[in-house]
């Protein structure tokens, strides 16, 4: 019995340092926040911030250019190095993948549109999309759902956070045609990155000074794969005791946030049940157009629309909502210390949204997207 102790007591120093680790690996990431990175060496010049930026597709390249227009107005200090990858404009190649990746490593931080994925398959089961985060590392995907004032939907005041592992589970990429007519998809689940992700959300919870985490899973049915993922979270729960952690089957979790999504607080799960979540959650508080998110690797930090959607349909109409991308630059700034220009934005944006007069058709109005970034320009209190 007292071997038995000893070994769990190893095992749970051992968790500690590699929650230790994680941390000093968030911290890689979210350190931008600490240090004033026009000392680096991305910067173009003295108090300028390079920034990579990849339009994506749909109505990605409108969007960034609401965003450029709002930054120059506001006269935020940063330059964007823009690349175009995209497969459904023949502008995707392992060169230009190559570029971003070397662009990314030179600024550590991208804004980016949706890149789109086609359905056909051509021979590579891997979108570009998929695998420059992999390439990046990209194993956090941080979605904040929260009601914007002034804007009422069938539940208000909503506050939490989805946090989804992007490397892995479903999205693995390994698929084969095992007999005539029968594929099989792999779903991969690793011990490891199980681990990062929850130890990822409960350093996010501590950081961010909220008091639940609760993993989303199908372990009664997936015994092996998703039963692993919830161990691993109730491994790392262990070494948190002041957050409290639950634990909910994807289905029911799905129900429940549509019912009463004010018993969440954090949310962490693994691939798909997060693409998943991340969109309906988003529909709780105005749709694809007004939740930012973001993306971090221990070196990289990613910013992009909290759900992902290119609205193709509504290419070149001046119709698509700026508010998602906005946000998320908003946050960006933030992220790299600029604080009075990150507020500066999002109190813009949220200012135009609560007083009411300028909406886009997503959120029950009749503003074009160039109205609507001209009344964000407008509410710069600069």
């Amino acid at each position: 019995m007292a071997a038995l102790g000893a070994g769990r007591a190893v095992a749970r120093g051992l968790l500690r340092a590699q929650s230790l680790g994680a941390w000093r690996g968030l911290r890689a990431a979210a350190a931008l926040r600490q240090i004033p990175r026009a000392k680096s060496e991305n910067a173009k010049s003295e108090g300028t911030f390079q920034v990579t930026m990849l339009p994506g597709d749909g109505v990605g390249p409108e969007l960034m250019h609401a965003v450029k227009e709002v930054f120059k107005a506001a006269s935020v200090p940063v330059v964007f190095d823009e690349h175009h990858l995209s497969e459904v404009q023949n502008m995707a190649s392992e060169e230009k993948l190559d570029q971003v990746v070397d662009s990314m490593k030179e600024s550590k931080v991208a804004l980016i549109g949706k890149i789109h994925t086609p359905m056909e398959y051509k021979g590579e089961l891997a979108s570009y999309d998929m695998r420059l985060r992999r390439k990046l590392d990209l194993f956090a995907n941080v979605v904040h759902v929260k009601s914007l004032p002034g804007y009422k939907t069938r539940h208000n005041n909503l506050d939490l956070v989805i946090i989804r592992e992007q490397t892995e589970g479903e999205y693995s990429s390994l698929e084969h045609e095992s007999a005539k007519g029968v594929i099989e998809c792999l779903k991969i689940i690793t011990r490891a990155k199980s681990q990062r992700i929850a130890k990822f959300a409960f350093d996010y919870a501590t950081k961010k000074g909220r008091s639940k985490v609760t993993a989303v899973h199908k372990a009664n049915i997936m015994k092996l794969g998703d039963g692993l993922f919830l161990q691993c979270c109730e491994e790392v729960a262990e070494l948190y005791p002041k957050i409290k952690f639950d634990t909910m089957i994807i289905d029911n979790c799905c129900m429940q946030l549509v019912q009463n999504p004010y018993q969440f607080d954090v949310l962490v799960m693994p691939n798909l049940y997060g693409n998943i979540i991340d969109n309906l959650a988003a529909g709780l508080v105005g749709g694809a157009g007004v939740v930012p998110g973001e993306s971090y690797s221990a070196e990289y930090a990613v910013f992009e629309m909290g759900a992902r959607h290119p609205f193709a349909q509504a290419v070149g109409r001046n119709i698509a909502n700026p508010t998602a991308m906005l946000l998320s630059a908003a946050n960006m700034l933030r992220h790299l210390n600029l604080e009075f220009h990150s507020n500066l934005i999002a109190d813009a944006v949220k200012k135009v949204i609560k007083v009411g007069k300028v909406r886009t058709a997503d959120m029950g109005g009749y503003a074009t997207s160039l109205d609507f970034t001209q009344a964000v320009i407008a509410a710069l209190d600069v």
